[in-house]
């Protein structure tokens, strides 16, 4: 019979994922359990899918941020911003078939970043564009810090 997923409260996961890559190398397919692993590997994209996403926001958010907030400005926030795209880059690195569904996320996030933006700050959400002001070229681009604080 095949080995079945473990329930997060019984069982160890990595135990079961190790076993099920065991049989799959051993060609032992009748110990495999199908139905789970094509589960983990669908929440795998989705996993994935998500952490861009996350990165996407808290880039905006840092960007939107740096925008307003020129007296704040440091090396470490900087770098902070810098090390964010990186992350993003690698993950897109990763998994390239997420860059056509970037403008989507920027699209989805940016009202969540301008809001965090908000709270953040002690600024009101009407104080940052209510569209995204920067074009993904921007976001991505290592060299590109705004300074939108004199519009």
């Amino acid at each position: 019979a095949p080995a079945m997923k473990p329930e997060a409260s019984n069982m160890d996961y990595q135990a079961w994922l190790v076993e099920q890559a065991t049989h799959l190398r051993e060609r032992r397919f009748e110990a495999l359990n199908c139905e789970a692993i094509a589960e983990e590997l669908e929440d795998m994209g989705h996993s994935e899918r998500r952490a861009v996403e996350s990165h996407v926001k808290n880039l905006l958010l840092h960007l939107l941020k740096w925008s307003r907030q020129t007296q704040q400005r440091s090396g470490n926030w900087r770098d902070s911003i810098d090390s964010t795209r990186d992350a993003l880059t690698d993950l897109l690195d990763d998994s390239p078939s997420l860059r056509p569904s970037l403008p989507e996320f920027v699209e989805r996030q940016y009202p969540r970043a301008r809001r965090s933006a908000a709270n953040q700050t002690s600024l009101i959400e009407t104080d940052f564009p209510p569209r995204c002001p920067f074009i993904l070229a921007q976001i991505l681009d290592h060299e590109f810090f705004p300074d939108m604080a004199e519009e």
